[in-house]
């Protein structure tokens, strides 16, 4: 083998999974009526003032499990293909951390709540890719070892802050389905936004609400006909997509030369864990992985099991809205929108929302949808993206947008007035076409002074005119342009733009 480390790569395949940790929004942590971090009453409280008796793990204390995370664990594990165990139990995961005061974590090991999924992944490349999900279990979260904790608080030395230690924590584990970074950012991207649809957490990434762990191997051939697979590397607590990205494809790049250095091959006891550096953008060794066997994992015996009848099972698949990938798919079949315009509207789920909302004022249907969906993207994109808020943000409602798309359909305002009227409805309760009148910006209907303008701007532009009457459509901006300046920017563009066309035709 020390020979073959030598060879030259014939092939190198990457293979990956995910363990995905997300903070539910409960209000209350996983076994106590403390308040939880994961719902934003208690962000960015001070530090240990979310602990209670049960967090700080004082004798004589006893969890009481929180219903409402195993809902909402059952509905992500339901929009990920999942079987709901009937029957599942909680375990102890036993070791040693400075912010784990019990010296052991409530989990759930070889009966976890969801099992046995899969998720149908639309890929950046195109296609469909079948995602295998192994397993989705319940567990409550660590406290956090600050060194620098944000919010200004001021302390001497490191602490061990506790508001997290407790918190609901649904721990996804995917199959190694995936062969490329951009992949796995595309599905944890689709993952986050199926998490905010279904409610079950905010996915505000800068606050740990979902956390990014990737199981990195590569297969080589070598031109010696070796093949290498290389030891497990999981890299732990990526908060960003550009972190996920680029820690996969660093691992890439280095596994290879770590076997060559010390030969090391997959089997037990070889998985490591690393961390991300985002200044150096490598990945540092954080310690040798323990087998399953290491963390002494045993019934809890405080708990009770988990047991779901068919009405709770009923009752939260009831629950479940309709989710990104059936959107997106409705608004490209049912309202004729772009792949990516759709995309872009289901991103997030307040924004996607706000417009279901228009396409409702509008009266719904394709035409209501299409026109709904450019006007937001477009018109109003633009002002959010100033502002650094999302599109119902704003400062319009539901109906005052639809009153702008109406009157732009009816002609009745022009392209060039539309941002003023943003501009005039921010913020208030005013309906669009009242402002839009209060404003003068609605389009003059006056054919016979159109025509006086259209023959004025033609007789200042007469080269621009020729081009016209010849075929040269570009042209036609010139005259467009005068004929706006004339008008006071009081007429639609595009019937301007086909009365100059109709004119010209008549050897105006």
């Amino acid at each position: 083998m020390p020979a073959a480390r030598t060879a030259a790569v014939k092939s190198l395949r990457l293979k990956v999974g995910l363990e995905i940790h997300v903070e539910l929004a409960t209000r209350s942590k996983m076994f106590t009526r403390a308040g939880s971090p994961g719902n934003a009453e208690f962000y960015d409280r001070e530090p240990n003032s979310l602990v209670t008796p049960t967090v700080a793990a004082l004798p004589g204390t006893l969890p009481v499990m929180n219903r409402r995370a195993v809902e909402m664990s059952m509905m992500v594990g339901l929009a990920l293909g999942c079987s709901i165990a009937r029957r599942s139990k909680w375990d102890r995961k036993n070791y040693y951390y400075p912010d784990l005061p019990k010296g052991y974590q409530i989990s759930q090991y070889d009966l976890p709540l969801c099992h046995d999924g899969a998720y149908e992944l639309a890929l950046p490349s195109g296609g469909p890719r079948r995602i295998g999900i192994i397993r989705a279990h319940l567990e409550e979260d660590t406290g956090k070892l600050g060194h620098e904790l944000p919010g200004g608080f001021h302390y001497e030395g490191s602490l061990v802050d506790l508001n997290r230690a407790g918190t609901p924590l649904l721990e996804i584990v995917t199959a190694q389905d995936f062969d490329s970074a951009a992949d796995v950012v595309a599905f944890a991207q689709e993952l986050r936004g199926i998490c905010r649809f279904l409610g079950v957490t905010e996915g505000i990434m800068q606050k740990g609400h979902m956390r990014f762990e990737p199981n990195i191997n590569v297969i080589a051939e070598l031109e010696d006909g070796t093949v290498v697979k290389t030891p497990v590397v999981e890299v732990k607590n990526l908060n960003s997509f550009k972190a996920l990205r680029g820690a996969i494809e660093y691992e890439l790049g280095a596994q290879l030369d770590r076997w060559r250095e010390d030969g090391k091959v997959m089997g037990p006891g070889a998985k490591s864990t690393r961390g991300w550096d985002d200044v150096r953008c490598v990945t540092v060794l954080q310690r040798e992985k323990e087998d399953a066997h290491d963390y002494r994992y045993f019934p809890d015996p405080d708990l009770v099991p988990v047991v779901v009848d068919d009405a709770w099972l009923s009752k939260v698949r009831a629950e479940i809205p309709e989710l990104p990938a059936v959107r997106r798919a409705r608004y490209v079949g049912e309202y004729g929108l772009e792949q990516k315009d759709a995309a872009a509207l289901v991103e997030d789920r307040d924004p996607c929302i706000f417009f279901e909302s228009c396409v409702a004022a509008l009266g719904g249907g394709a035409k209501a949808g299409y026109a709904a969906g450019k006007f937001l993207l477009n018109q109003l994109a633009k002002r959010a993206n100033e502002q650094g808020v999302g599109l119902h943000e704003a400062g319009l409602s539901a109906a005052q947008v639809a009153g702008i798309v109406s009157l732009r359909e009816a002609g009745a305002l022009g392209a060039q007035n539309v941002d003023a009227l943003v501009a005039a409805l921010a913020g208030t309760p005013d309906d669009a076409k009242a402002a839009a009148e209060r404003a003068g910006l609605l389009v003059v209907r006056d054919d016979a002074a159109l025509d006086r303008w259209i023959d004025e701007a033609v007789a200042a532009n007469p080269q621009a005119a020729a081009d016209v009457r010849a075929g040269k459509m570009a042209a036609i901006g010139r005259i467009v342009g005068a004929v706006m300046k004339l008008a006071g920017g009081k007429v639609d563009a595009k019937t301007v733009n086909e009365r100059i066309v109709s004119r010209l035709k008549e050897g105006a």
